[in-house]
């Protein structure tokens, strides 16, 4: 027996844009917590990145207001058009209330969006969530590298066992480029030298 498939409940898709506008937001975030603390060597400070929070928020709101203004301009050309569409974004009169719905739906983004701008708690929440995601890509870096350059026979239980594959490498491949790289440099000399002659 198969399922009937379900439209999924304006209030659903309205929650999810406006998680994902979040998610966007706090990684948009992270990104410029670590380029100003990493690259420009400045302190982290919560109300410069509370502007910044703001801003990208309301970005996406605005965004948000573009699409619902665009799919109600294709909304009243659609109401016109009753002959076959030509494709996906070619609305017909059968598609201004799915248009419309899609419109209510952008304008309640925006709406939430721009509540969220203006609600101190949520943004502070925001950009914590997005410090916290940085520090934990710096200490996920440093943890690899570390991982890389300390690497010590002392503390690697499996250090004895992987040495003979290691060794086996070694001799197989970076051996055998080093000895070709030689005898290039050895054949380049020679000819150079006959080239001399």
């Amino acid at each position: 027996m198969s399922e009937k498939k379900t439209r999924p409940k304006s209030a659903d898709i309205v929650a999810d844009g406006v998680y994902l506008a979040s998610a966007v937001t706090r990684l948009k975030l992270k990104n410029s917590i670590l380029m100003q603390v990493l690259a420009e060597d400045k302190n982290f400070e919560v109300d410069d990145v509370l502007v910044d929070a703001r801003e990208a928020l309301l970005a996406l709101a605005d965004e948000a207001e573009q699409d619902a203004e665009r799919t109600e301009r294709e909304r009243e050309i659609a109401k016109t058009r009753t002959t076959r569409s030509d494709g996906t974004h070619d609305y017909r009169r059968r598609d201004v209330r799915n248009l419309k719905r899609r419109r209510d739906q952008f304008r309640r983004i925006a709406a939430e969006l721009r509540e969220r701008a203006e609600d101190e708690l949520a943004l502070l929440q925001l950009v914590l969530d997005a410090r916290e995601a940085a520090w934990e890509e710096v200490a996920r870096n440093i943890e690899r590298r570390l991982d890389i350059y300390a690497a010590r026979p002392d503390l690697d239980a499996d250090y004895d066992d992987a040495r003979a594959q290691r060794m086996k490498e070694l001799r197989k491949v970076d051996l055998r480029k080093l000895d070709k790289k030689r005898r290039k440099q050895q054949r380049k000399s020679a000819d150079s030298s006959d080239a001399a002659t």
